[in-house]
């Protein structure tokens, strides 16, 4: 096994941060694992990690929003990543407007969508969202690896 988690080490993935909102409260964090899933019907699968707070709270939602990090807001990885909302309001330290549906959208981040959760899924020790977007926004441009960002200690351990 430990060949394989060097590997899986090795691979290098575009960086998301997952944003979700109950009406009153406000949760999100980067995760590590995502893939879509599904041409047709469209479908993506973003997976969040157990101890993490927005994993619990993801629990009590309905839809989540995914935004894909661009390479000049690394800060927001370091936020999103590198701190938990169980010690702070992550929200009140970054730009954001509300979405659809409430969802929180993060101004750093142009390309996002929204989408409702199908199923969760036990994947392990990550939960996989298994999601049907309904709303989404794309600008071009150079994104974020999770090779550029190493250095970020996460706020819960995987």
């Amino acid at each position: 096994m430990k060949i394989f988690l060097k590997l899986a080490g090795s691979l290098d993935y575009p960086v998301f941060i997952v944003t979700a909102a109950d009406g009153d409260e406000r949760e999100g964090c980067v995760i590590g694992f995502a893939s879509q899933t599904s041409f047709d019907p469209p479908r993506f699968l973003a997976c969040l990690s157990r101890p993490n707070r927005t994993c619990r709270f993801a629990r009590e939602v309905d839809v989540l929003a995914v935004h894909l990090v661009p390479r000049e807001a690394t800060e927001l990885v370091e936020l999103f990543g590198g701190e938990t909302g169980d010690e702070i309001d992550k929200f009140a330290r970054c730009e954001w407007r509300p979405g659809p549906r409430g969802l929180p959208i993060l101004a750093g981040c142009e390309s996002w969508f929204a989408g409702t959760i199908l199923e969760r899924i036990d994947v392990g020790d990550h939960v996989g969202h298994l999601l049907e977007p309904f709303a989404a926004e794309f600008e071009p441009g150079e994104i974020t690896y999770f090779q550029d960002v190493t250095d970020v200690d996460p706020g819960h351990p995987a």
